[in-house]
């Protein structure tokens, strides 16, 4: 028998139906960048949107993205406005919206009692409000096809109570139940909503974190899996939840975090 490492991987176009669909990605950081790749693998005409130029740059010269139907956005999305614009005009670009990527977020690691007001306004307000807004217009849009799917970055967080991670983990828990109330009101009209939680993940917002004397080794020694996890590590899950194979899953958080949750 062959070996699983010596098959010949089945397209991820072929088996996802991702082909021509178009999909809108928030956020060109490592996990947002990781899944545009992945969709841009599996076929999918995209539009990425990031507030940092640098980043979209970044993504441009990515030879993955070489002769893909590929658009970049610079947008600051901490507005409703903003959000809603930027959905529509992907959607009219894209010649409509199949898939919506929530991939943003930030972290400020610090006590509830020493966390200034502007700290929580900024955390609440780029994990969660842009969240609610970029996904109430793509909403209404996917209502109106009558098809599409959502898939919202959460994170462990938003079920385990770590120290300094206030705001944070509120926005993430806040988020979950976000996912699952549009879940609810959009199933009928053939949307799918889920959310995707990631464990400890090596990505810009915990760079500096682990860099701190012996936090690696600390937060590896978290995770059942023994390594901590990479952005190309949640891809799947992103791309299967995103899928015509999932249309009968809406509103579950599925935690990829290499058994973290389980201790």
């Amino acid at each position: 028998m062959t070996p699983p490492s010596a098959r010949t991987p089945r397209p991820a176009d072929g088996w996802l139906g991702h082909a021509g669909r178009g999909a809108l990605v928030i956020g060109a950081g490592g996990l947002g960048a990781a899944c545009a790749r992945g969709l841009a693998e599996a076929g999918a005409r995209l539009t990425v949107v990031d507030a940092d130029e640098a980043r979209l740059e970044a993504l441009r010269a990515d030879p993955a993205f070489e002769g893909v139907d590929v658009r970049t956005v610079t947008a600051d999305l901490t507005s409703s406005a903003e959000c809603e614009r930027v959905v529509t005009t992907a959607a009219r670009e894209l010649g409509g919206l199949d898939v919506l990527v929530h991939a943003v977020g930030t972290n400020d690691r610090r006590p509830v009692v020493d966390t200034p007001d502007e700290v929580w306004d900024r955390i609440i307000t780029l994990n969660l409000s842009t969240a609610f807004w970029t996904g109430r217009a793509a909403g209404r849009l996917m209502r109106e096809a009558g098809q599409g799917s959502m898939v919202f970055f959460s994170s462990v967080s938003s079920l385990l109570a770590h120290r300094h991670h206030g705001p944070y983990a509120a926005s993430k828990g806040g988020l979950d139940q976000l996912v699952k109330v549009m879940a609810r009101e959009w199933a009928a009209d053939g949307v799918t909503v889920n959310a995707v939680a990631p464990g400890y993940t090596e990505t810009e917002l915990t760079r500096e974190y682990l860099a701190r004397p012996g936090m690696r080794e600390e937060m590896t020694g978290l995770v059942p899996a023994g390594r901590l996890g990479q952005p190309q590590d949640v891809v799947g899950a992103v791309l299967f939840l995103a899928s015509a194979r999932a249309s009968y899953i809406t509103g579950q958080v599925l935690y990829v975090d290499g058994g973290r949750t389980l201790v």
